[in-house]
């Protein structure tokens, strides 16, 4: 090598002492209660894939399916391998029967959540300790320890994911989804903490990609590992290179799990290529589901592109691309850009030392008011609910859910005002000081997410329930159907036959009436048509009744009893 080559690279990052001071443990603590307590409680599973999920947990804690194969109404589930429903499932017979079902099978997806946002941090605050990673020395002293650095910037990608709007209803559900994201999330930690906390990097890789395997997620898990190799190889660490072998290890885990799975004809490797990608809905999904990281992910790479291949760039880097090219493999698939958001979390904190102070006081001024705004107009409709003025926003809340009456409750009414006025108190303390800490610029992205979270699982709550609950629809369909029937529902989604089972309270098979030897037995058939539709014709049917939920454009169901057979003459 010569001189030019072997000089090193400098640091783009100048950090005072001053700018690290930490954010209090117990004001990140309420960030994220505030962001994932909410919707945990009081809610009805939703359609389609959250109440989807729930479906096949549900059936394995009552034991009306194989553990090894899931299934509701005899409909095996389409992805998500058996991990997720094996997770819920546990939960639901485990807390039976003190607990809601429904409720049950959130906790352990809450504690996924809360665990991603903690492997998040951790991840930061490792990449950030790193040679590589700190701030050039200052001439007269004054610069940042490195601790107290690597804390601040990872109190900023912490940050950075609760204000990713691509996490906020996701994140929520109880979908195979996050625990693929969780997995993603602590292979990130075991390449972040390998050279500090080898031990705990070499088991966290070896949890990683089989769980994403055992979750639906096989190829993203070889793509990832792919990353992990990479990374590895071009690193002079020895650390680096002895990681490799655990890494390979993992890997062969995880391909040996997926294939197996497919073997006993799970949900192992399944493709799922969608060639026909609209570019202009690929950017647009991109742009406003990884705000406000994507930007700031941007402005990283460019400010440390001389160090493009170390290793607090290059592994949140490469991590960001597997979840876009995978998304974008997909047909512009969001859940599958959901492995992106805690790398680019990651990635947008180190461009915090590099933030000019004019873009970060446009970060903040548009934060206060769009997230104002938008708990402006959160409140003015809940107002509009309940009084009917102002009559406009009331006439228009009608007409999207028609029928719906509101119901005042000071349980749902009391957070929401606390959590309002901790926002204008959050916009306050911003905007009337001047703040030196990295973090700053992110605080009020978070909080506004998390308040307007906060007031939709709240104020909004009944509302939202009406709209993407099959409730309703089951409440309607009783007066039709006894309880405890035997329901056919051939080709219906799993969202709808969980519906029956949970709320409705019927037996159900989903199985199409050409296969199905159960279909001669059953009295009523429910079928699921568009809604606005002409009620399709069933030979030896009588239509019974018609109706959809009471949403704009919502699915349509049609409820039909088997006729007599006619007596020979």
């Amino acid at each position: 090598m010569n001189a030019r080559s072997q000089a090193p690279v400098i640091s783009p990052a100048l950090v005072t002492q001053k700018a690290v001071q930490r954010l209090p443990r117990w004001a990140l603590l309420l960030f994220c209660a505030a962001y994932v307590i909410p919707g945990l409680l009081g809610r009805d599973p939703w359609k389609n894939e959250d109440i989807a999920s729930f479906g096949h947990m549900w059936s394995l804690a009552l034991g009306q399916a194989s553990w090894l194969h899931p299934n509701v109404g005899g409909v095996l589930p389409t992805s998500g391998g058996v991990l997720p429903y094996w997770l819920g499932g546990a939960f639901i017979s485990a807390l039976s029967p003190w607990v809601d079902p429904a409720l049950a099978a959130r906790i352990p997806f809450a504690l996924l959540l809360a665990a991603i946002l903690a492997l998040t941090w951790y991840s930061t605050y490792q990449l950030a300790l790193t040679d590589a990673a700190q701030p050039l020395p200052l001439a007269f002293g004054g610069e940042a320890k490195p601790r107290d650095y690597a804390r601040a910037v990872a109190d900023g990608g912490l940050l950075a994911l609760i204000a990713s709007l691509g996490l906020l209803q996701l994140g929520h559900e109880t979908t195979p989804e996050l625990l693929q994201l969780a997995g993603s999330t602590l292979f990130l930690f075991s390449l972040a903490a390998v050279q500090r906390q080898p031990v705990q990097a070499r088991v966290a890789a070896l949890l990683a990609l089989p769980a994403m395997a055992a979750s639906g997620s096989p190829a993203v898990a070889a793509m990832l590992g792919l990353v992990g190799v990479i990374v590895c190889l071009r690193s002079r660490q020895a650390e680096m290179k002895a990681h490799l072998g655990w890494i390979l290890a993992a890997l062969a885990l995880a391909l040996g799990l997926a294939t197996a799975l497919t073997t006993l004809g799970l949900s192992g490797w399944a493709w799922r290529i969608d060639q026909d990608v609209a570019p202009k809905g690929t950017i647009q999904l991109i742009s406003w589901f990884t705000w406000p990281t994507l930007p700031l992910a941007a402005l990283t790479i460019w400010h440390w592109r001389r160090q493009i291949w170390r290793r607090h760039i290059a592994v949140p880097l490469l991590a960001a691309a597997v979840g876009i090219v995978a998304s974008v493999a997909m047909g512009a698939n969001e859940r599958a850009l959901l492995t992106a958001l805690p790398p680019l979390a990651v990635l947008a904190a180190f461009a915090l030392p590099i933030l000019q102070r004019s873009l970060g006081s446009a970060i903040d001024w548009f934060s206060v008011c769009f997230f104002t705004a938008c708990a402006g107009a959160i409140w003015v409709i809940y107002v509009a609910m309940h009084t009917g003025a102002p009559a406009k926003v009331a006439a228009n809340v009608a007409k999207l859910v028609p029928g719906y009456v509101a119901h005042f409750s000071w349980l749902a009414l009391i957070p929401a005002i606390i959590g309002t006025v901790l926002w204008l108190g959050l916009v306050r303390w911003r905007t009337a000081r001047q703040a030196h800490a990295l973090w700053k610029s992110l605080v009020l992205p978070a909080g506004g997410v998390a308040l307007c979270w906060l007031l939709f699982m709240t104020l909004w709550l009944p509302l939202l329930d009406q709209a993407k609950s099959y409730r309703l629809v089951m409440a309607r369909m009783a007066p039709h159907i006894p309880d405890g029937e035997q329901i056919c529902a051939p080709d219906a989604p799993v969202g709808l036959l969980t519906a029956m089972e949970y709320f409705g309270h019927y037996r159900v098979n989903g199985l199409s009436t050409s296969t199905n030897p159960a279909s001669s037995t059953c009295k009523w058939l429910v079928l699921r048509t568009p809604a606005h539709t002409k009620a399709p014709h069933a030979p030896g049917w009588a239509r019974v009744a018609q109706y959809n939920q009471r949403t704009h454009n919502s699915e349509q169901v049609v409820i039909y009893r088997r006729l007599a057979p006619t007596p020979p003459n």
